[in-house]
């Protein structure tokens, strides 16, 4: 259960399995020595943004931090059932974003080396003001409902049917400022949850 992961533990274990210093993690993931030495004794929570930064300096994926014995799968088809669950992952210290966004992976996305997501956001949802950046391209297409995307300076309000790509460097943002429900499919190659 993700509420009894030791966030700060994971990171300290798998620099000493890296045979890393924290100093040498942070130069890796391009983050703040200090930063390092404060998530790994829970006494600060690290963002998504600065997780998956970390995460970089490892060169593994959100999933495997979270997951680290979920065995690889040849598996061709999936159930909605099946499909795997990353919202508590993404959102864990974000209980609002929780409640707003559901986001499904298809599969092993490491194994394949692609990565099919499911999202839904609900009015108000939003993926925060603390842009995302990671190395990747991603895409997607709108199924149904509006969602608001920022990447760079750019800003549009996509619909359904209206699509996205991008090279996921560029900060991006993804918000609901409707109404009712956005649900979208998207791709993001290689991995990074």
């Amino acid at each position: 259960m993700v509420d009894e992961f030791d966030v700060g533990g994971r990171p300290k274990q798998l620099r000493q399995q890296f045979g890393l210093s924290q100093r040498q993690l942070a130069e890796n993931a391009g983050v703040p020595h200090g930063q390092i030495s404060m998530i790994e004794t829970n006494r600060s929570s690290p963002s998504v943004a600065s997780l998956r930064k970390i995460l970089g300096g490892f060169g593994i994926t959100m999933s495997e931090f979270f997951e680290p014995d979920s065995a690889t799968s040849n598996q061709v088809f999936f159930t909605p059932a099946e499909l795997r669950d990353l919202t508590s992952l993404l959102y864990q210290s974000n209980e609002a974003a929780r409640q707003k966004i559901t986001i499904k992976q298809v599969g092993d996305a490491k194994l394949h080396g692609l990565q099919v997501l499911q999202e839904r956001y609900e009015p108000g949802a939003d993926t925060g003001d603390s842009m995302i950046e990671h190395d990747a391209n991603e895409g997607g297409i709108v199924i149904s409902g509006e969602i608001e995307i920022t990447v760079g300076g750019e800003v549009r309000v996509l619909k359904a049917g209206d699509a996205y790509l991008f090279n996921s460097r560029e900060p991006h943002r993804f918000r609901n400022i409707s109404d009712r429900p956005a649900e979208v499919i998207s791709a993001c190659t290689p991995p990074y949850l």
